[in-house]
């Protein structure tokens, strides 16, 4: 199950993305596609294979985030959250080994080339829901439950890396 939540940044990342698909990527490929067809036999033409092929992925990327974007809800921080556990959290776990984790909730539509952020459907996010610093949290591995125990809980409320 995937859970239709998102942080503001993420939100409006994907906002972005559709406007340069759609207003930049999609018109020149557009042409491309037009150029090449002209000069004629098109079965043979690899320009207007490849750009025909990269058409039809922009525009089921275009299609996939208008969906998405229709469903989702933008979540913004909350001075309430403050000590707890919640969407939008940067939380730092330690396990029973000394292993140190610092990572943020967000939604399952953010987490990609992020190696910092982990989905709310994720154990580890489910487990930690709600939770105050020293806490501990059992979370459930493939390899049996792992215990966690909170170090840190902060709220960026402007900045998207981290930093």
């Amino acid at each position: 199950m995937r859970t239709n939540l998102i942080s503001r940044q993420g939100y409006l990342k994907l906002q972005q993305e559709l406007d340069q698909l759609w207003r930049v990527k999609r018109p020149e490929v557009t042409q491309k596609v037009s150029w090449a067809a002209s000069l004629g036999d098109r079965s043979e033409n690899a320009d207007y294979q490849y750009n025909k092929k990269q058409l039809r992925d922009i525009d089921r990327r275009v299609r996939f985030i208008r969906k998405r974007l229709e469903v989702l809800k933008a979540v913004d921080y909350a001075p309430e959250q403050e000590g707890k556990v919640f969407f939008g959290a940067w939380v730092e776990v330690e396990n029973d080994d000394g292993e140190v984790r610092c990572f943020r909730i967000v939604g399952p539509d953010e987490i990609y080339g992020r190696r910092d952020y982990i989905s709310i459907d994720a154990p580890m996010a489910r487990a930690l829901l709600g939770k105050q610093i020293d806490d501990e949290v059992q979370v459930p591995t493939p390899t049996g439950r792992k215990n966690w125990i909170i170090n840190r809980i902060e709220y960026r409320v402007d900045a998207e890396d981290g930093s």
